[in-house]
């Protein structure tokens, strides 16, 4: 039996439906905004042991049929998921994965597809709305619902789940998700938007989660299926209590000096000890693997803890105050051959950041769901396994490298210069070299070092800081520059980006129950502070983008020609085009509005290939004098180029004042003579005379046929082209 529940959201209904499609899985449920229809259905296997992590798989994929398209490429189908897709499973993932019980360890998989798209209304917040209905649908067991909602600004005016045509006008886009009672994920990019509006965003989004809960809590009501049984992991009192007296050495461990890995042993060995001291061996040296798995999870738990209680006391285990910064070291120009180059290193996270600046040929073609569009900036992040130490099998670009690569483009988008202004196609390349905490952000601080230092003439510089927060009853603590502990053991994840002047990019994850608005409010203010000193290290490197492009980056030059002499420039079958690039080692790009690019690293090359494209769309003027270059010789008269890529014909009648017999007794090949603009036809051949200049010199008038250049040879008159045409 189908039940359907809807709410509005902003300007449109959001309708959610179960028990019509997709049965079979443990819980499926379509959403509907408009003609976007996104179904998810959850399902999941059976039990699975001795593991310590939940098996859970979010999956969303666009189908290009609910936009009316064939996908492209050699299989016309769908293959593996693109950036946007993979970013949508992680706004998915972060939000519901907490919500299940700790000790889970069933394959779980929530599958969304976009099956209607009218290609305005994107499908990814519909997806986590829809993932999150049909997991509390289901049987397992599962703290949600969650809602998610878009909210832009435009105008002024604060916009619900905007379209892809108000989003392009917005000041801000942001995904916002939580539960009936506190946001518990954030996404976001904006332009250098204010603290105190970023919180105000939020506190607008919030209303509207709450009332898209409640909207599947009905749901629910209707048609969701009883909760399965579930068993958590085995408990012993008397164990836990023996491991909490232990509280001391554990923070002993926590406060070892040294580096990630020497507190890292230290604190290994300390939980292993323990363990080995509350399940000694019997008299055969045997152990109870069932106590020494308890063990380890209570000295897991009690080690949290501590850690937990350390932050609180207002020194943290690397003994810093809550608002104290790691130290900073940066350097640009680390590089010698890159176009652009920064190091930048915060305590034990380091990143190298490279630019590389390249034509309208190294644009990426994004053929989406809701639009198609040339991809001109993007950020690449890496983060390979020793960064942090560790092996694992190399199989690709991770979700995460993905995830973090965008956070940190959508962070640095907002002070690039417009596209117009510098038509050059960006990439940045971040590598994370060594790791212990937000190398996401340190990515930020060295693209920004790496733009300057490539000649990318940014608005303003942007740094990025990584805040948390731990919060125990009353008691919290915000800290800022969060390590790899501190974040794996707090309540919030806050990674905040943003020049002196507001925000640009900003993603938040959040653990607990919820977080008011003056202490989200706290930590902005917080991150601001942090951010402006990285700002300020940042510019002691350098201070500003360097006034020239490095000597390896190509230069460009852009002229414009009429529309209607951009077939002269690449000829058939991009014949000229290709031999004038071949000839001056440059690259040129031939807009469809006439805007011609040049791009090269020699200067010399590109001065040429420019003159030949003026001269070859350029209009010869009637009466002109041009001095001409002979470089074809015909019965007829002779041909001359007057300018760059512009060919004229001086009839043998109107090479010389007297009588010519032939054209070769007055001009050889590779002569320059000066002629004068007689005629241009209507199909651009052009006629010269050197006579009516010699005449001119004499003080002779101008003979009236001159012009005419049908003379004493007829037949073979042909007149010049306005495009090179090689004899």
């Amino acid at each position: 039996m189908a039940h359907v529940v809807s709410v509005p959201v902003g300007a449109h209904e959001m309708k959610f439906e179960t028990g019509r499609l997709a049965r079979m899985a443990a819980g499926s449920c379509i959403v509907t905004i408009g003609d976007t229809i996104v179904l998810a259905a959850a399902s999941h296997g059976t039990p699975r042991f001795k593991m310590n992590f939940l098996p859970l798989t979010m999956d969303y994929r666009e189908k290009m049929y609910a936009g009316g398209l064939i996908p492209g490429g050699f299989f016309k189908r769908e293959g593996r998921p693109s950036e946007k897709e993979i970013l949508t499973m992680r706004m998915m993932d972060r939000p519901m994965r907490p919500l299940f019980p700790t000790g889970l360890q069933r394959d779980i998989q929530v599958q969304a597809a976009v099956l209607s798209s009218d290609r305005e209304i994107d499908g990814d917040v519909l997806a986590i709305n829809a993932g999150s209905a049909a997991l509390a649908l289901s049987n397992l067991p599962w703290d949600g619902p969650v809602g998610a909602v878009r909210i832009g600004r435009v105008d002024g005016n604060w916009i619900l789940n905007p379209t892809l045509t108000e989003r392009e006008e917005s000041d801000i886009d942001m995904v916002v998700v939580g539960t009936l009672q506190a946001i518990t994920m954030v996404e976001a990019s904006a332009k250098e938007l204010p603290e105190a509006e970023m919180v105000r965003a939020l506190e607008i989004a919030h209303e509207t989660i709450a009332a898209i809960c409640k909207a599947q809590a009905e749901l629910v009501a209707l048609g969701g299926k009883p909760k399965m049984e579930f068993e958590g992991p085995a408990e012993n009192a008397d164990l836990l209590a023996r491991i909490s007296e232990m509280r001391d050495r554990i923070e002993t461990a926590h406060r070892t000096p040294g580096n990630k890995h020497e507190r890292n042993a230290a604190h290994k060995a300390c939980l292993a000890a323990i363990v080995a001291e509350v399940c000694p061996a019997d008299a055969d040296g045997n152990v109870d693997a069932t106590c020494v798995e308890i063990a380890k999870r209570y000295a897991e738990q009690v080690s949290q803890e501590v850690f937990r209680a350390v932050c609180l006391s207002g020194k943290r285990y690397d003994d810093r105050a809550p608002s104290d910064v790691r130290a900073l070291e940066c350097e640009a120009s680390f590089l010698p051959r890159t176009h652009g180059s920064a190091f930048f290193q915060r305590g034990e996270t380091q990143t190298l950041s490279v630019v590389t600046l390249g034509t309208k040929r190294e644009e990426q073609l994004i053929e989406g769901l809701h639009e198609t569009y040339y991809r001109k900036f993007m950020l690449h992040y890496n983060f390979p396994n020793f960064c942090v130490g560790d092996t694992k099998p190399i199989r690709g670009t991770s979700r995460r490298e993905v995830g973090h690569g965008k956070l940190g483009e959508r962070a640095l988008q907002a002070v690039l210069p417009e596209h117009e202004d510098f038509p050059y196609t960006i990439r940045i390349v971040s590598e994370t070299l060594e790791s212990n905490g937000s190398s996401s952000m340190a990515s930020v601080c060295a693209g920004t070092l790496a733009l300057m230092d490539a000649g990318v003439k940014i608005s303003q510089p942007v740094a990025g800081i990584a805040m948390g927060l731990i919060k125990d009853g009353d008691r919290e603590v915000i800290m800022t520059d969060i390590a790899g502990k501190e974040d794996a053991w707090g309540d919030m994840d806050f990674k905040v980006a943003g020049t002196q002047r507001g925000i640009t990019a900003l993603q938040m994850d959040i653990k607990i129950d919820g977080v008011s608005s003056d202490l989200l409010q706290r930590a902005l203010e917080q991150a601001k502070e942090a951010r402006i000193h990285i700002l300020k290290t940042m510019l002691g490197a350098l201070r500003r983008p360097r006034t020239e492009l490095n000597r390896f980056a190509p230069r460009l030059e852009r002229i414009y020609i009429p529309k209607d002499k951009i077939g002269a420039i690449i000829g058939p079958g991009g014949k000229i085009i290709r031999q004038m690039q071949e000839d001056y080692e440059v690259t040129i790009n031939v807009d469809d509005d006439g805007a011609v690019t040049i791009y090269s690293t020699n200067a010399a090359g590109i001065e040429a290939a420019k003159a030949q494209i003026e001269g070859m769309t350029q209009e010869a003027e009637i009466g002109r004098d041009y001095i001409g270059k002979v470089i074809s010789i015909k019965d007829f008269g002779a041909f001359l180029e007057i300018a760059p890529g512009m060919e004229a014909l001086c009839h043998v009648s109107e090479l010389d004042d007297a009588y010519v017999e032939r054209p070769d007794d007055v001009v050889q090949m590779g002569d320059e003579i000066k002629v004068r603009c007689i005629n241009v036809d209507p199909s651009g051949k052009v006629k010269v005379s050197r006579k009516a200049v010699i005449r001119e010199e004499k003080g002779l008038p101008p003979e009236p046929s001159s012009g005419g250049g049908g003379g004493r040879r007829g037949g073979g008159d042909r007149g010049g082209r306005g495009r090179r045409d090689r004899r």
